[in-house]
């Protein structure tokens, strides 16, 4: 289904919390969850985005606040909503399982999975039921994680069949597939790793063991309003009085989500696994104005009520407690230490090496084995004038009275493969020019290497990737971006960087005319943003053209 790139691609919409309620309550009826599953599986921030796939199949993918797409549905207005393989990380035992062979994972973009192929399944399948693919280790009780989603083709009784054959499930989606490309395109998690409340049911392999949990801890009410007591401490610790300043007052809200939630602790893989949501809805405290009422109490901040909603006017980083906090790697740490690496690790890409090529065609195609030079061969110009002057010298065709000029005239082969046109006589022409009407006649090609990567060679004329403001729907301005894909970038990929750089809203569809490339747009005047982007890419500047610069 998403094996090829998409027909187009929306930009993408935050949820209202509203319908946000709605797809957990349909996901936690659907699947017979737990509604702190059902807060996992549909979490806060998430965003829908409207596609066609390259079968002209509508729908719609909701993606988490990481930019992971987990949902997703298949036809116009469906309500019918299947789990990616990033939901099915989460909750491995979301949907029955369906074993194959390790070597077959690959084959599931693009392909369906064959009875054959089924090693082992659980005893209750129905035709056209979801089901997940895992991954068959031989000699082994474990199986692999989830890498594909899709219907059974027939009930488990046809799947045991001796002899049977034919189609066993029909994908939907699977690992590395162009939805799985919207996310951040990471391995399959370890089973090993997975806690206790991912684990799946032994009931969907029969009596297979599936993944070895890890300690789990499950804190109490007041376990996780200690910890975000701490956390308002590490937030307030972390503020200097030019940050009050610019900053308050501010919503209680406002404070909650972008300084406190971040100063919590960060997960550390050497630690139990916390099983408990840490949130104001699992502390003791009943609501998050009585949580900041309590600090106020404390002489952490101040607060005043203004028109119903609760403000936060100051908060005290002289406060003995906020001294005598001791600081930790928390969720805002890691992320920007994430980043920081991202970063480092793009600021290492290597300059593209874009090398122009030609290949002997029709008029060119005696002269090159006359000259004793294999015609299959692909030349750079500089390879040109070396054949030329191999061929002039073989044959004395340099001018006497200037060595920059070639008596082509004397050479009935080498005038008729440069020239068809104008005079027909033609006596002697400059080395230079003849190179450049010798390359004319002859086929072009291009290559283009990058660092880690083989050399790609291509047929045609390479173009410059053209970056174009345009006008749309009255006076909106937005960034059009085509001819990418030569220089080895994806227009999903693509679209997602450039959500990021650009801080702005992207969509991806299918070039205009009959070009088989896609487009990206990004919403506003971002020429700058996107050419510095293409440069940290190593695109050299002279294969990048841009055009306009808000005009109509």
């Amino acid at each position: 289904m998403f094996n090829k790139p998409f027909e187009s691609l929306k930009a993408s919409a935050p949820l209202r919390s509203s319908d946000r309620r709605k797809l957990k309550q349909r996901v936690i009826r659907a699947f017979s969850l737990d509604p702190d599953v059902g807060e996992d599986l549909v979490p806060d921030g998430l965003l829908s985005v409207k596609f066609r796939t390259h079968i002209h199949e509508r729908g719609v993918a909701y993606l988490g606040p990481n930019g992971d797409p987990l949902w997703f549905t298949l036809g116009r207005d469906s309500e019918d909503l299947i789990p990616t393989v990033y939901a099915l990380w989460k909750k491995p035992d979301l949907l029955p399982c369906l074993s194959t062979p390790s070597a077959v994972i690959p084959d599931l973009v693009g392909t369906d999975l064959v009875i054959p192929r089924a090693v082992r399944h659980a005893q209750s399948l129905q035709a056209a039921q979801l089901v997940s693919i895992t991954g068959h280790i031989r000699d082994s009780t474990r199986i692999g994680p989830p890498h594909a989603v899709g219907r059974v083709a027939v009930s488990s009784g046809a799947l045991s069949a001796a002899g049977a054959k034919g189609k066993a499930v029909f994908i939907l989606h699977a690992w590395n597939d162009h939805l799985f490309g919207m996310g951040h395109k990471c391995n399959p998690p370890d089973p090993a790793k997975n806690d206790a409340s991912k684990e799946p049911s032994v009931a969907a392999l029969g009596s297979t063991q599936l993944y070895k949990p890890t300690p789990t801890i499950k804190l109490t009410k007041e376990d996780v309003s200690t910890i975000l007591h701490a956390a308002l401490l590490q937030a307030i610790k972390n503020m200097s009085s030019s940050t009050q300043t610019s900053v308050f007052p501010m919503s209680a809200s406002t404070l909650y989500s972008t300084y406190i939630l971040p100063s919590r602790p960060a997960s550390s893989p050497s630690q139990p696994t916390i099983s408990t949501p840490i949130d104001i809805k699992h502390s003791s405290h009943k609501s998050l104005a009585y949580f900041l009422k309590s600090a106020e109490k404390q002489g952490l901040l101040k607060l005043k009520e203004i028109k119903s909603e609760l403000m936060v006017f100051s908060v005290t980083t002289s406060h003995t407690d906020v001294i005598a906090h001791r600081p930790y790697i928390s969720l805002k740490d890691e992320f920007l230490r994430n980043k920081q690496r991202e970063e480092e690790k793009q600021a290492q890409v290597q300059n593209l090496e874009i090398t122009k090529l030609h290949k002997p065609h029709l008029q060119s195609l005696k002269f090159f084995s006359d000259a004793g030079f294999d015609t299959s061969t692909l030349f750079t110009h500089t390879d040109i004038k070396a054949v030329l002057d191999k061929y002039v010298r073989d044959r004395r065709l340099v001018n006497v009275r200037d060595p920059s000029y070639i008596n082509v005239g004397a050479d009935e082969l080498l005038r008729t493969t440069i020239w068809t046109g104008g005079p027909a006589k033609m006596e002697f022409l400059k080395r230079d020019k003849v190179i450049e009407y010798l390359s004319h006649k002859m086929q072009n090609w291009y290559k283009i290497r990058a660092e880690g990567r083989d050399p790609v060679f291509k047929e045609g004329q390479l173009e410059p990737i053209l970056v174009e403001v345009k006008i749309v729907r009255g006076r909106r301005a937005c960034t059009l971006i085509t001819g990418f894909e030569p220089f080895l970038f994806e227009a999903v990929d693509l679209a997602k960087e450039l959500r990021t750089r650009c801080a702005s809203s992207t969509s991806v569809s299918s070039a205009p005319g009959k070009s088989p490339g896609m487009k990206v747009f990004v919403q506003g005047k971002q020429i700058k943003a996107v050419t510095a982007f293409l440069a940290s890419r190593g695109v050299p500047q002279r294969w990048v053209r841009t055009v306009g610069g808000g005009k109509k």
